[in-house]
């Protein structure tokens, strides 16, 4: 036989070897599992988080959230900050707290938190964004929102040039009997306001408050709402319910007192005990993202702990704000709140 002849014939048997080969391949073999269907992107399950963030500000963030984990069930149970810290003190006797995230307006609550080992160590990749001021050193809770507790008015019952300028200014007697603020005893905010002020001017300045007239409501809302009414002139009460309504035409206005703003850097911290802690850790660094302050800004009318966020719609800056603001020892705070309440009930609450 030739060469070439040899050669072709060769070649043939390659080529129908190579065919046979590969239609064999294409069957699947008797013994072959499936293929795993794909795991889906970002966090999932069920995620708790107690607040004391404002029902409305709730509502509005979660579409934010949900863009942002499509995956995960977040569900919320919300009051005030005490209200939620009664309802956790239950859950810990019980050693049942059913709180994935923390989100609560005391930054004391989480220094005590802390002392009893009850809170998960995270340092969150957007943590570095956050002054040091506002989180704790070690990494157990950071400030997530900014709040400043300062005087608002109504528009239609006091011209600006009247308003008062100061947090002493309320000691004035034209505002006897037209001067409200929250309880401390249901409203972790106005607790802090209490040690601030009781810190700056001491007790004494409290009992001029009730001799002038100064009426207790149940929580920040109560404040706003008889602000807008007009049943009160002036009160004590946080900047977002004052920027919210008035950005709705009605006639209150905020008052940035000079001798400083109270400052509230309400935290974010993840239970211990967290059934989903992948997910809590998730969701705790988009809160500081650049993304979830934004929302915290525009949704909630609070400020950013971060510097690259701008103040919401109406605000000054931060700075501007806490010129000559002090800033509570939180430990000190943790430790007293229950005689500062104490003490506060005693001044304004007794006849």
């Amino acid at each position: 036989m030739k060469k070439g002849k040899l050669f072709a014939i060769l070649m043939i048997l390659a080529m129908l070897a190579t065919l046979i080969a590969g239609c064999g391949g294409a069957d699947k073999k008797p013994d072959e599992k499936p293929a795993t269907p794909a795991k889906p992107a970002g966090p999932s399950g069920k995620l708790m988080i107690y607040t004391s963030m404002f029902p409305d500000i709730i509502e509005a963030v979660k579409p934010e959230l949900k863009k942002a984990f499509p995956n995960l069930d977040v569900q919320w149970f919300q009051a005030g900050s005490e209200q939620v810290m009664t309802k956790l003190a239950g859950e810990i006797e019980a050693k049942k707290v059913q709180a994935d995230v923390l989100m609560v307006s005391d930054p004391g609550y989480y220094i005590t938190l802390k002392e009893k080992n009850l809170l998960l160590k995270f340092d969150a990749p957007n943590r570095q964004f956050v002054d040091a001021k506002y989180k704790d050193g070690d990494g157990y809770w950071t400030g997530v929102r900014l709040s400043y507790m300062l005087i608002a008015y109504n528009t239609a019952k006091v011209k600006p040039e009247e308003a008062p300028k100061t947090f002493k200014d309320l000691l004035d007697p034209k505002w006897n009997n037209k001067l409200a603020m929250a309880n401390p005893l249901l409203s972790g905010s106005i607790l802090t306001v209490t040690a601030d002020l009781s810190q700056r001017y001491g007790w004494d300045y409290f009992k001029a408050l009730k001799a002038n007239g100064m009426k207790i409501e149940g929580g920040n809302t109560a404040v706003q709402n008889k602000l807008v009414t007009g049943e009160y002139f002036v009160g004590i009460i946080g900047e977002e319910n004052i920027l919210k309504v008035s950005a709705k035409g009605e006639p209150l206005k905020v008052a940035y007192p000079t001798d400083g703003a109270v400052i509230l850097p309400s935290p974010i911290a993840i239970f211990a005990s967290s059934q989903n802690p992948e997910a809590a850790k998730a969701v705790t660094d988009w809160w500081l993202s650049k993304e979830g302050q934004q929302a915290i800004v525009s949704k909630g009318w609070m400020h950013s702990v971060r510097n690259d966020v701008a103040p919401p719609k109406g605000a000054p800056d931060k700075a501007v704000i806490t010129k000559n603001s002090p800033m509570l020892d939180w430990a000190k705070f943790a430790k007293e709140a229950e005689i500062i309440k104490e003490t506060f009930r005693k001044t304004m609450m007794e006849k």
